[in-house]
């Protein structure tokens, strides 16, 4: 445990933060009050004009979460205030060590008491490191070593209440019940920050477990893999099923040998005879930060000691490098391009956030550990500190990276104290933004922003330059010449060595670029600039696994550009750009294709703010205006919106490669994207109907977008589901121009200029394929349905699935007062109250359906499988429907699948199967924007590129694609089990 230092709240002397509004100060004061009723040390503060009471009421108007806390547990202020910090601490971290064991009765613990008692026990701790951490009594290492040394004890905790209960059911024969981890043979080895010390304020821990088979604890040997398995399950519930307490921790297994094939616990010999023989680069870094924690703290000592050889090798271990590069996938961070946004920045994963200083140290760990023991520590300050001493690398680096990494995990502390959440990224708004500076004792978000923007570009700068320096230990430098017909024998060795397999194919494709076949080589000064370039060009796609099949794309780009001296330069002088044009063309052959047709949807990546904006409709509306302003004619104004459009979808998708947004807000923006462009193109189909046709009276359109485009989902490839609504006088018969139309005929006309402009085949290609088959009476239905007809349709005749369609029903464009009126008709009619029974059955249909007539292609295909997208989506849109029978407010139509879960689930499902759906969601949603950015048609990890295969496993923060695939597993089936639950609930 921490040193115990005699600190009190009161020691407060100056007040470190302030609340964002007076309202929020008089709301938390208001229940500061409260909350002294009967409670003696709380009202006496109140009383006073000690700084406590004015901290207080800052953090309470600053974290809902510690707002709520003091509003429904004010004996936990209560008793903090008459105790010191470590002695409050302290106690609570013995309690929960205790927990497991029995009342004095003798008779074991219920799983339920050991949860309560944990879960009570961690809210109190985390009230009061919170408060401690906000008050500046404890640093970000205090804040750490409590919070891991909490999650350590109430491991520790539930392994032996279920050591003691395995015991006394006749599974196991303990040593000494009343210690039961104590020779037990069963190891439980903290990783990752918890394994540091370092864990984070709402962290999940990672875990991995081993059994001794020879301890004999076991008394059925035979059956031993499945009682582990089960104990460890209930390990899992323990700790982090939700209840009226709360939870202790997220639990994750993962890190275990081979999880998808592997049972929750294997032996401690079967993972030795792993790691030796099949154990990876990956799993060396993770075992740096391993620590018995829980169970046997011996056998876990001795496993790690007999590990040791795999994880620091006997020699300066630079054969590995190029492996480690391969780890980067888990970082979600490309070097050197652009700009650091702060808001929505993810401090863990993002460009200079947590993981990157964490991955700096563990490199050099991988690396030479095995010949220096005292590079082999597992917090992140103390390696730092001994990779100066040993000259590994520099005193300022060390003393930079540092403060850079203390400041960002007060930064990551702030961000998960407001609710407790586990979550590493910033918000979006300006308003939210505030709280965290606030929090942090910033006098506004600017002040916060500029140090923030600061750090994340040291960590950056020194974590580029740590691949740089590895870069220059581990090439093989040689001959690499491209003049004359013939290969050179010893350029070849070089380019084979540098990672390619057809370098003679390599080297005639390089000498190409030096004759000046090209336009873009045909200048004396271009071919001088690709010349410079080349070695540093060819060490970069040498790097990417299916080296030649990368560099012969971006071949193919150059090929079709008609200049290339600008390119050239910028790339030789911008090492951020060449690494993302080298992750295109080894990841992403459908942007590859892109940037080879349409050369043009480049020029946006030239711009160096690119990915410090978010691409919200804020930032795209005016884009797109200015960019068609000058259009003279209907062509030209389609034009021009096929070309913005095409750049943008194209730098939406380069922001999510990059990592500079998640898969969520991918989908949002490109929805924004298709938005204004499908609302700019209608504003011009009508200028050019009413040019001919003129207007019709009290003519009125309106735009709904249905399916992903209503609940702003779409991916880079999608389709658009559309509606076209209309109204216009009753007396009128027909247009007033020189061509007049009845309002069928006009409307209908309407329409279809509408769908040619979006989906017809140009030169400039085309903006999106239109499906209309959402409309009433689908493909038989006309193709454009006046407002009152739709009302009737959806009132009278719909069927279910037609309803569930309209629960994802958003206005995306036309004349305003029918846009209110069909929202009106979109409100009143998911509001009735339904037939429960007659919707389950019919969802029930339609999802068989679906799995009969349109079976997945695999595992991958997030949308059909068992348990994928389509049946989350039914699961929100089922609930949508039932809501006003149950007594619940629906959504409005077109709300996001996440927000209506979060908000239908909250109170219709079970919180644990809200979770898990809410966790698949987040997943297919993030590995589904990847795939379709990158190619058309289906993954498959044999056929995809190696690049792709990286980015899915980065999409979710996952080591390699055998993870991968068991959480797909585990979630798909879980979310089956959710839906026939949530339907039939």
């Amino acid at each position: 445990m921490p040193e115990a230092i005699e600190r009190r709240l009161s020691d407060i002397g100056t007040v470190p933060i302030r609340a964002a509004s007076q309202a929020d100060a008089k709301a938390a004061l208001s229940i500061l009050k409260d909350a002294s009723r009967g409670h003696e040390r709380i009202a006496d503060l109140i009383a006073s004009d000690a700084p406590l009471k004015n901290f207080l009421v800052a953090a309470f108007a600053l974290s809902p979460f510690l707002r709520e806390t003091v509003g429904s547990r004010p004996a936990i202020l209560e008793a903090l205030l008459g105790e010191s910090l470590p002695d409050f601490l302290n106690r609570r971290i013995e309690t929960a060590r205790a927990a497991w064991r029995a009342e004095p009765s003798g008779a074991a613990l219920p799983d339920a008491e050991i949860m309560s008692r944990l879960r009570r026990t961690k809210r109190e701790l985390a009230f009061a490191v919170a408060l401690a951490d906000l008050a500046r009594l404890f640093d970000g290492r205090e804040t750490t070593r409590w919070l891991s040394d909490f999650a350590e004890a109430a491991v520790s905790a539930a392994i032996d209440h279920l050591l003691i209960g395995a015991h006394e059911s006749g599974k196991f024969a303990l040593k000494d019940p009343a210690a039961p981890s104590a020779g037990s043979g069963v190891v439980v080895l903290g990783m990752g920050k918890l394994g540091a010390g370092e864990l984070n304020y709402s962290s999940d821990i990672d875990l991995v477990v081993f059994y001794d088979p020879q301890s004999g604890i076991v008394i059925d040997r035979d059956q031993a893999s499945e009682t582990f398995a089960r104990l460890l399950r209930r390990l899992i519930r323990i700790l982090q099923e939700r209840t009226g307490d709360g939870y202790v921790f997220r639990t994750d297994l993962r890190l275990r040998p081979d999880p998808g094939s592997t049972p929750l616990a294997i032996p401690v010999e079967a993972a030795m005879l792993y790691y030796e023989g099949r154990g990876q680069n990956w799993e060396r870094a993770a075992f740096i930060k391993a620590r018995p924690i829980a169970g046997d703290l011996e056998a876990g000592e001795r496993f790690l000691k007999d590990l040791t050889p795999f994880v620091f090798r006997k020699y300066l271990d630079y054969a590995a490098i190029a492996d480690i590069h391969s780890i980067k996938r888990q970082i979600h961070a490309h070097k050197g391009h652009g700009e650091i946004a702060v808001k929505g920045h993810n401090i863990k994963l993002g460009r200079g956030g947590i993981r990157e200083i964490e991955f700096f140290v563990q490199t050099q760990q991988l690396i030479a550990g095995g010949r220096m023991p005292a590079l082999r520590r597992r917090e992140t300050e103390a390696m730092l500190g001994l990779l100066a001493d040993t000259g590994w690398i520099d005193r300022p680096t060390a003393d930079e990276l540092i403060g850079a990494y203390w400041f960002l995990r007060d930064v990551e502390h702030r961000i998960q104290m407001v609710h407790d959440e586990q979550t590493h990224v910033l918000p979006e708004t300006e308003g939210e933004l505030k709280r965290i500076a606030y929090m942090l004792g910033f006098e506004d978000s600017a002040s916060f922003s500029k140090e923030l923007s600061r750090v994340l570009r040291t960590v950056e700068r020194r974590y580029a330059q740590l691949f740089e320096q590895e870069a220059k230990l581990s090439a093989e430098t040689g001959n690499l010449v491209f003049t004359g017909q013939q290969d050179d024998p010893d350029t070849l060795e070089t380019l084979n060595k540098l990672g390619f397999q057809r370098p003679s194919d390599i080297a005639r494709t390089i000498r190409t670029w030096h004759y000046g076949r090209y336009r873009a080589t045909q200048s004396v000064e271009a071919r001088e600039r690709l010349t410079e370039l080349t070695p540093e060009l060819l060490r970069v796609f040498g790097e990417s696994r299916r080296a030649d099949e990368a560099l012969l794309r971006f071949d193919h780009f150059i090929s079709g550009l008609p200049a290339g001296i600008q390119l050239f330069s910028l790339l030789g002088n911008n090492p951020g750009l060449l690494s993302l044009i080298v992750n295109i063309m080894s990841s992403a052959p459908r942007l590859a294709e892109i940037i080879a047709a349409k050369p043009h949807v480049f020029d946006g990546m030239l711009d160096p703010g690119l990915l410090a904006e978010l691409p919200t409709r804020d930032y795209l509306a005016p884009r797109i205006a200015n960019f068609v302003a000058g259009a003279r004619h209907y062509e030209e104004v389609l034009d021009r919106l096929r070309i913005i459009a095409a750049e943008q979808r194209f730098l939406i998708g380069i922001r999510l490669l990059t990592g500079a947004i998640t898969g969520l807000q991918a989908g949002r923006a490109f929805t924004d994207l298709a938005d204004l462009i499908i609302a700019a193109a209608l504003d011009a189909v009508l200028e050019e109907v009413r040019s001919a046709h003129g207007r019709f009276p009290g003519g009125r359109v309106a735009v709904v977008g249905m399916g992903k485009l209503g609940s702003h989902e779409l991916t880079a490839g999608s389709d658009v589901d559309l509606i076209l609504l209309y109204d216009y006088d009753d007396e009128a018969s027909q247009s007033d121009g020189a061509k007049p139309l009845d309002p069928v005929r006009y409307f209908t006309r309407v329409t279809q200029r509408l769908i040619a402009a979006l989906s017809a085949p140009t030169a400039e290609g085309i903006l999106y394929d239109v499906d209309m088959r959402l409309r009433p009476s689908g493909n038989k239905g006309p193709v454009a349905t006046r407002v009152t007809a739709f009302a009737k349709y959806q009132r009278n005749e719909a069927w279910t699935w037609e309803h569930l369609a309209l629960t994802r029903a958003r206005c995306i464009g036309g004349d305003q007062s029918l846009i209110g009126e069909a929202e009106t008709i979109f409100a009143e009619v998911l509001s009735e109250r339904r037939d429960v029974a007659k919707i389950r059955k019919d969802v029930e249909e339609m999802r068989a359906l679906i799995d009969k007539e349109k079976p997945p292609n695999g595992i991958w295909d997030f949308k059909l499988i068992p348990g994928g997208l389509v049946d989350i989506e039914f699961i929100a849109q089922f609930l949508a429907l039932v809501a006003p029978t149950k007594g619940v407010a629906p959504p409005p139509a077109g709300t996001h699948t996440l927000e209506s879960l979060k908000t239908l689930g909250a109170a219709m499902m079970n919180a644990n199967d809200l979770d898990t759906a809410i966790e698949a969601l987040t997943l297919f949603t993030e590995v589904s924007q990847i795939v379709r950015l990158c190619i058309d048609g289906d993954f498959n990890p044999d056929e995809a590129p190696a690049g792709l295969v990286d980015l899915v496993c980065q999409a979710g923060d996952y080591p390699d694609l055998t993870h991968l695939e068991a959480d797909i597993r585990r979630l798909s089936k879980a979310v089956r089990r959710i839906f026939h639950s949530a339907i039939a609930a």
